[in-house]
């Protein structure tokens, strides 16, 4: 068995058991990844797919088991080079980042920029998803560190630390009739209208709509998106009230649009930055996530990277205040 054999069993299952792209994405010969991933079969004793004629057709139930070892062992062997790395002062590599179209398009830009000026020959790799298929990166090994609000219960396998608050905004043209109000927004105000608003989770209670479940009130939720862009977009045109993170609205939507506090309307949110526990965290990272979250210094994240639950490490930020990032202006009311 060779790393080899293994990297082209990831490669294969990684491209839905299409062994062409997966000699596409290897930059290797489609005949050489059926020889070795048959090797490995034969050297193993058990079938790792089912076949339909040369074809892939599924995974076999051994090469379930196999294929999350494999993953296992090359992630091991990829903290192993980033430890040698590290260790020779060598400042170049991967950084692999998933999180939401919010924090990627609002808050990454700054800190990406100045990270690249400190680590020119570090590549970035950016996904953007919505907490599921951020979890699913993860579950694959893919990313390095995981950016979201909430879900938590998707990344057990992460250690997860606060990075800041935020608090969600209505977001109406300016002629809307809720941009005139002369007092604060109420929900029983909001729920009369249509609403814009992000995905929801498939899993946990959604506060957004236990907000309204709380105080009685139904709502009349139009269209859902991952992209606070989209749902500012479909604002404009008429379909609906918007509610996003107020970080999403900046000054160049001040010419059409107008946004109105609800902080006190809805659960003030919390962003974290997750690592899986198996990391070897390197110098370019700690120095990211300091730039991402000025109070996750070296030292601290040395010091949570040895703790051993998700419970001491909450316990570790439990006094800590803190920022809040805002919306650039409200509407006055």
């Amino acid at each position: 068995m060779t790393l080899q054999q293994l990297k082209y069993l990831l490669g294969v299952v990684d491209s839905g058991l299409n062994i062409t792209a997966a000699a596409e994405r290897l930059y290797t010969s489609q005949p050489g990844i059926s020889k070795q991933l048959k090797l490995l079969e034969q050297e193993l004793g058990v079938p790792l797919f089912t076949r339909r004629g040369k074809s892939l057709a599924a995974i076999a139930p051994a090469g379930h088991d196999v294929i999350a070892r494999a993953r296992n062992i090359l992630r091991e062997t990829q903290n192993i080079r980033s430890l040698a790395r590290d260790l020779s002062g060598e400042q170049q590599g991967t950084l692999c980042i998933a999180t939401t179209h919010t924090q990627a398009r609002y808050v990454l830009p700054e800190v990406i920029r100045t990270f690249r000026e400190c680590y020119p020959k570090v590549t970035l790799e950016l996904h953007q998803g919505t907490s599921e298929q951020i979890a699913e990166l993860v579950a694959n090994n893919q990313v390095d560190f995981a950016i979201a609000t909430g879900s938590q219960a998707l990344f057990p396998g992460l250690v997860l630390m606060p990075c800041y608050h935020w608090d969600r905004i209505i977001v109406v043209p300016n002629d809307h009739e809720l941009a005139q109000l002369d007092q604060d927004l109420d929900l029983d105000q909001l729920a009369q209208h249509p609403l814009v608003t992000y995905v929801f989770s498939l899993t946990g209670q959604s506060s957004f709509k236990k907000a309204f479940a709380d105080a009685g009130l139904t709502t009349n939720v139009v269209f859902t998106a991952r992209d606070a862009d989209i749902i500012k977009t479909y604002v404009r045109t008429g379909l609906g009230v918007g509610v996003i993170a107020g970080m999403a609205f900046d000054s160049h939507d001040t010419g059409d649009l107008v946004a109105i506090n609800a902080e006190h309307l809805f659960p003030q949110q919390t962003t974290w930055i997750g690592f899986s526990r198996d990391t070897v965290l390197r110098q370019y990272m700690l120095d990211f996530a300091e730039l991402f979250a000025p109070h996750l210094t070296t030292e601290r994240m040395r010091d949570v990277a040895e703790l051993e639950y998700q419970e001491e490490v909450d316990a570790l930020f439990e006094t800590l205040v803190l920022p809040t990032r805002e919306a650039l202006v409200y509407a006055d009311t």
